[in-house]
């Protein structure tokens, strides 16, 4: 933290890494920014791009905090089989080790340490990706609120599942946090982070995220946002917004885990949602089912899925909400929110450039109230949600 030299002035705040500091990591690109500086420009990025609908009441910027705030760590394994390192590579292919990054989850950083004991003691060679050699890619961990641990090794083949396995006992001693460990297979050699067949190690398949009042299953290929706190306030902005409409149904499309879904349920109000991703959709599954909510979950493409509701006749819900990757929702379902009756959108983007251009293939709707959520601290990313309202018709 630096001071600002004057009495009753808040100094500026930084996240101090040594790492940027020495030139091993720049991944922070806006790390040198102060952090109120950085929050500035992103509200004032997102209200620049989405100019063009004035009147937008806007809500205060969320926070997504100066340091230990990411749920997962996305670790690339390098070095060897007996000093391997967890972090990142640099442009020889060398690894760096960042198993203290000061994003991180403090639970994250003191999982780092058993994890590569781990490697050395089941001598899992690292990965080499200039010579295409080695076993172990990545490892990827996922904290939750109550500090339980998903623990993934994702591998190019099976050969070292087996003493992985041997040694796993060692490592639910040493890591008793560690509710989930699986082996992802990613054959591969290109530059995918995980690879479609999940083993499961463990006797359970899925750890608890409690977001709010809802505890959320997380299976190991499903997705969830890297900030746990801000997924929380988005969750409640979005379940305020919709309970002061009161539609009478819901479509929840791109639903991932079913983090909108499960927070808009309320009685005698349908709500179906959608995800491509069988994963995502049996942990949807079973929070709806541990938590009794009426909430059904289909697994399908989002833009098929409603071009098929809507050839077959289907009543369109009232209120649609979409959280879609960066390249936004597209031309095509757009055009289909556009022509159909739904009376508002719901819009999570992470992608606020592509918000804007699916905002302007749909002028019935428009945005009347948006906020700005800080999930990726220290970079130019941000999400961005919009509630849309359709105009009333012209006679």
């Amino acid at each position: 933290m630096l001071g600002s030299g004057v009495e009753g002035v808040a100094a500026p705040r930084f996240l101090d890494c040594h790492h940027y500091a020495r030139g091993e990591c720049r991944s922070c690109t806006w790390l040198p920014r102060p952090y109120d500086e950085q929050l500035s420009e992103k509200e004032r990025a997102c209200r620049a791009l989405l100019a063009p609908w004035p009147g937008i009441a806007w809500e205060p910027v969320v926070e997504g905090g100066l340091g230990g705030f990411r749920n997962k760590a996305k670790l690339v394994v390098g070095g060897t089989p007996e000093a391997p390192t967890l972090g990142i590579l640099d442009p020889e292919g060398r690894g760096v080790d960042l198993r203290d990054c000061a994003l991180h989850d403090p639970r994250l950083v003191a999982a780092a340490d058993p994890l590569a004991e781990l490697v050395v003691r089941a001598r899992i060679a690292p990965y080499d990706v200039v010579r295409r050699r080695g076993e172990l890619k990545h490892l990827l961990v996922t904290v939750a609120p109550d500090g339980g641990l998903l623990v993934r090794f994702v591998l190019r083949s099976e050969e070292a599942v087996t003493r992985i396995r041997k040694h796993l006992p060692w490592l639910l001693g040493r890591l008793p946090e560690a509710r989930v460990v699986s082996v992802n297979l990613q054959p591969d050699p290109k530059a995918v982070l995980e690879g479609p067949r999940e083993i499961v190690l463990t006797d359970a398949t899925s750890l608890r995220v409690r977001v709010n009042d809802l505890d959320l299953h997380l299976l190991p290929q499903s997705f969830f946002q890297t900030n746990t706190r801000v997924a929380a306030a988005l969750y409640r902005q979005v379940a305020e917004w919709v309970d002061e409409i009161a539609p009478a149904s819901v479509w929840d499309l791109y639903g991932g885990v079913g983090g909108f879904a499960l927070h808009v349920a309320a009685p005698g109000r349908r709500v179906v949602g959608v995800e491509v991703s069988g994963a995502a959709t049996e942990s949807a599954r079973r929070s709806a089912a541990d938590h009794g909510l009426a909430v059904e979950v289909v697994a399908a493409d989002a833009t098929t899925w409603v071009a098929d509701a809507v050839a077959a006749g289907e009543p369109v819900a009232d209120l649609v909400v979409v959280n879609p990757p960066r390249r936004g929702i597209g031309a095509r379902l757009a055009s289909l929110l556009e022509e159909s009756g739904a009376g508002h959108v719901v819009y999570s983007s992470c992608n606020a450039v592509t918000l804007a251009r699916d905002l302007e293939a749909m002028p019935s709707l428009r945005p009347v109230r948006g906020r700005v959520l800080d999930m990726f601290p220290h970079t130019a990313h941000y999400e961005a949600v919009v509630l849309l309202e359709r105009a009333a018709r012209e006679r």
